[in-house]
């Protein structure tokens, strides 16, 4: 039975990862046209970037589904696990595992986004009130201070904290689920060290800005320069040869 149940967590671990490796960014950004995240604002695959691009529509499906990529994993294994012998423990790694994903996707050679979205996602689904009270204290943040990066770091310190603090109220406090929102949190400040370093410089771009217009209209679509864009044609500088004049 243990070896089952063993069989079963690295299953439910991979599982959660793989889910977690699909970069809704550039995903989203292919199916509706526009250019890769990757090559023009931050240059990071989360909804952010794609807000730069102009298109609201493909940013608000970027957040979405990279929140239930975080979320659908874990709720599975609540709703699913207990039958099976993985608990809140199981949760906690899956969760774990589908913010990795995110961070260092296998199907976009390990480089990802941030994982804030995801990291939301991976809390509501440990609990729904958790998940509600960061999104919230991330939402006032972001008004107040009109920086998502700003707002992230300071859910990304708090939310342990908050936790704990919500311990015998609103949740039961699991150590494993601690510890796991503790390293989520991590590895979210190590994602935003560049970000940290803009912000005291002062040179971090504003919630809502849009990337340079050049940057967006030259980034390339599906691999290719965008169609319509010419270069000037070359003109030969090279000196006629003048052996043969009187």
């Amino acid at each position: 039975m243990e070896l089952v149940q063993s069989f079963l967590l690295l299953l439910a671990v991979l599982a959660g990862y793989l889910i977690g490796s699909l970069s809704f960014a550039v995903i989203v950004s292919r199916v509706m046209g526009l250019s890769d995240p990757r090559t023009f604002g931050s240059k990071n695959p989360g909804a952010t970037n794609v807000l730069r691009s102009g298109s609201k529509a493909a940013a608000i499906l970027t957040l979405l589904l990279d929140a239930a990529k975080g979320w659908l994993p874990v709720v599975l294994v609540k709703w699913y696990g207990q039958a099976y012998g993985l608990g809140d423990g199981t949760m906690a790694l899956v969760g774990l595992a589908a913010f990795l994903g995110h961070v260092f996707p296998v199907y976009f050679k390990f480089s990802g986004g941030k994982g804030v979205a995801t990291a939301f996602g991976v809390l509501l689904g440990l609990s729904s009130w958790l998940g509600m009270a960061t999104a919230l204290l991330w939402l006032l943040m972001a008004l107040v201070f009109r920086y998502s990066s700003l707002a992230s770091i300071i859910v990304a310190v708090l939310a342990p904290v908050v936790y704990v603090l919500g311990d015998g109220g609103l949740w039961i406090m699991n150590k494993s689920v601690a510890l796991g929102v503790a390293v989520m949190s991590l590895v979210l400040l190590y994602r935003h060290a560049e970000n940290i370093n803009r912000l005291i410089k002062g040179t971090e771009s504003k919630l809502g800005k849009k990337a340079a217009a050049d940057s967006v209209a030259h980034a390339p679509v599906h691999g290719h320069a965008k169609h319509g864009h010419r270069h000037p044609p070359q003109i030969d500088q090279k000196p006629k040869d003048r052996s043969n004049r009187p």
